[in-house]
This record gives structure tokens, sequence and C-alpha cells, in this order.
């Protein structure tokens, strides 16, 4: 496999200086800081609509009830129920050109969380386990790929596709940690110890005669759980302060985007954070008041967290769902699947702030400008990484395979 951009982020001589000094300088860590690459992939499961969101088209026969505000950047308007989000609109991209293929769940989720590259007989990996492959874990010790949502947890392998199940996200439920992480107190740390090395041993006797990739990742997952054995306190909300929690909201996607600043911080490759609950087949425009805002609000404050705290140039934050919603409104009062126009918001690392890239005509109803599938906007992604996906490839035992469809180009237009 070609060597990957993760491998070249220390200089022969910056590892050896660091070496020699023992240990790291003020100066060594801050370069260590500076190139570390993170993501932040808010998925709004269901099909946010961009109409009243990014793309409103107020006054026209499907703009519906919601005005459009002027947010933070002269001439980009957005929906009135994102008037946070509007106020940090200098910090934001957006493309309102996506058009893509897939107007079902069970296609589109993967399709374009996969990025729908060209049939090579495999499955592709999801975004998060791509990440975790190609940039890596860093020196966090935590897992590369954490996926924070509602409902169950657990040790999701799918999502790493071909690259093997170490590569697949740890899905902490509910954003809890997982189930039977902390150390019985009647087991001392000596005998937990023991026991693991016990279980090493056994493990490399299992091994020899298995194929590596479903041992290694049993392996991996005990390693993973001892470094969050060291890190329970990132799951203690009760230390945080009241104001913080205020902005954020009591909500779940509130609470989630919370726990993903949490572990962002802590050096965190990849946190996806899921929000169920957007496809608005019946009574859209009452599920729009309640659902928008609940995003607007915590969208806008990781985004000024990150900011604040020096983050926001290592951390690529993309909110994406499978598609929009359609501008004609249906019988039950309600937008369905619409894959054919509708919009992306980004922001961070590598991306251009205060961009509205793309256009959508009149009503909404198409993309007037050139449109924009899921393998452009990976592309898109991994320049934004500093990975080029032009001559960066996976491989497959020999086979290598592209990181993003090979016809495809990014947005120039939000890339910094």
């Amino acid at each position: 496999m070609r060597c990957t951009p993760v491998e070249h982020s220390l200089s022969r001589r910056q590892f050896l200086g660091a070496g020699l000094a023992g240990l790291a300088t003020p100066a060594f860590a801050e370069q260590l800081k500076k190139d570390r690459r993170q993501v932040l992939f808010v998925w709004l499961d269901g099909g946010m609509s961009q109409l009243e969101s990014w793309d409103p088209k107020p006054n026209t026969p499907f703009g519906g009830p919601f005005r459009s505000i002027q947010t933070a950047v002269p001439g980009i308007r957005v929906s009135e129920l994102m008037p946070n989000s509007a106020k940090i609109m200098n910090r934001l991209a957006i493309v309102r050109s996506v058009c893509t293929q897939d107007d079902s769940h069970s296609a589109g989720v993967d399709r374009i969380q996969r990025g729908d590259p060209k049939n090579r007989g495999v499955v592709y990996p999801f975004f998060g386990s791509a990440v975790a492959k190609l940039v890596g874990a860093g020196a966090s010790g935590l897992p590369p790929y954490i996926w924070v949502k509602p409902m169950n947890g657990g040790f999701i392998f799918k999502d790493a596709g071909f690259l093997g199940p170490k590569y697949g996200a740890l899905a902490l439920g509910d954003g809890k940690p997982p189930e039977n992480l902390l150390r019985p107190k009647t087991l001392t740390l000596e005998d937990d110890e023991e026991r693991n090395e016990l279980r090493k041993l056994a493990d490399s006797r299992y091994m020899a005669d298995r194929r590596k990739e479903f041992t290694e990742a049993n392996s991996y997952a005990f390693e993973m759980a001892a470094q969050l054995q060291k890190r329970v306190e990132l799951f203690d909300t009760s230390k945080l302060p009241q104001k913080d929690l205020d902005r954020y909201g009591t909500h779940d996607l509130g609470r989630h985007l919370l726990l993903a600043r949490r572990l962002l911080e802590e050096g965190v490759t990849f946190v996806k954070v899921t929000s169920y609950g957007w496809d608005t087949h019946g009574d859209h425009f009452n599920g729009a008041n309640n659902l928008h805002p609940k995003f607007d609000r915590p969208f806008a404050a990781i985004v000024e967290d990150l900011h604040e705290r020096g983050m926001l140039d290592n951390v690529l934050v993309i909110a994406c769902a499978e598609f929009g919603r359609t501008p004609r409104i249906n019988g039950h009062l309600g937008r369905d699947h619409w894959p054919q126009a509708w919009s992306v918001a980004m922001a961070g690392r590598g991306i251009k702030p205060g961009v509205a890239a793309g256009k959508t005509n009149d009503k909404g109803t198409e993309v007037a400008s050139e449109p924009v599938d899921i393998g452009g906007l990976f592309h898109t992604w991994w320049r934004a990484l500093g990975i080029d996906p032009d001559t960066t490839h996976y491989k497959n035992a020999s086979q290598p395979l592209p990181i993003a469809h090979e016809d495809m180009k990014p947005v120039k237009e939000v890339l910094a």
C-alpha cells in the first residue's frame, strides 16, 4: 500500500530531535497540535430539509411558511429556524448544489457515507472508518472512530467494509460508556493485568492459524476498552459549567454534541454524532419548527467552541444526511425524499469560511449550477484533510483501490 499523509506528519529530523530531547519541547508539542487532523460528522438521519435550513425559498409555491434571514455574510440567507447558524455563517461553507441518486434510506445512508466509488466488487468503508485508517488514531490512545448516537451502542464493525473490523466504529449508545467498562471492585488491578496477559497469550495462539483481520479486531477492542477505562471522566457531565449545558441544550443532539466536543478535545480523530427523526413525510412544518432549532443551537455552539479553543483549524466539521426533502408538499403536509437538489454544511480544517457554493433554481426544484454528487464531496473532504485522493489509495490484498470516485472532482469554491 502506498504511504499515507499521516506517515509524513513528522519528519525524520523532528522525530530524532524529539527522541534526543527525551521530552517533547513546548514548540514540538505545538507542532504536534498543528498537525492534528480530526473530523466532526453530524449525521441528520432521515433527511434534513434544505428549504427550512441552508437554502430557503420564501414566497414561492414550495417555500413553506418560514422566512429567510440575513446571516453574518452579506448576501447569504438561511431559514429563520437557524438564527444561531446565521450568526456564525462567517465560519461556515454551504454547498447548495448537491445532487445524488438514491431516494431510499437503505441505499442512501450507505451510499453517502461510503462516497459511492465505482463498483470494485468490494464493500467500501464509511467515511469514519476511512479516516481512521488514513489519518490514524493520533496520540490520544482513544479509538479513532467514535459514534455518539441515541439508543444502543457497541462495536459496529460493518462500517469498516474491506478495511477489516479493526476500523469499525465504537458506538456510545445515548452517549454513555460501553457496558461493563469499569473493572469490578472485587477485581484488583494486578489480577486484571494478569488476566489480560493470559488473554494476549491465548489470542496469539488463536491467531496463528486464522485470518488476522478478526483476531486483530478482538485484541484491539480490549486495548481500546483499557484506554477508555482511564478516561471515564469524559462521560461525567456533572462538573461541566451550567452555561455549557444551557448553550447546547438538554435534548439528545445537544448532549451528544457536547460529548463530541470533549472527545475532540481529548484527541479522538473522527467523531460522528447521529440525530434521528428527520424523515418528515407528514406534518413537516411543525416537525421542522421543532427539529431545526434543536440542531441549530448546539451546532453553532460547537463550531464557536472549536474556534475559541483554537481547534477549528484542525477539525473538519460536516453536517450531512442521506438526501434533502421535496420542494413539493405532499397530501399529508409533508416533504418526501429528495436527492436531486439539497445542501451540505461544512466548517473548519481546509474549508473556506463564509461561502455558499452552487445554487438551485428559484423554486428549489433542481440544481441550477454544476451538480455535486457525493463523490465530489469526498474529494472535497479528503483535500480539506490534506490527503490527495488522486494519489492516495487503499490496498485490498494486492488490489489498489481509490479513496474517492476517480471521475469526480472537489468543490473548489469551498476549499481554503
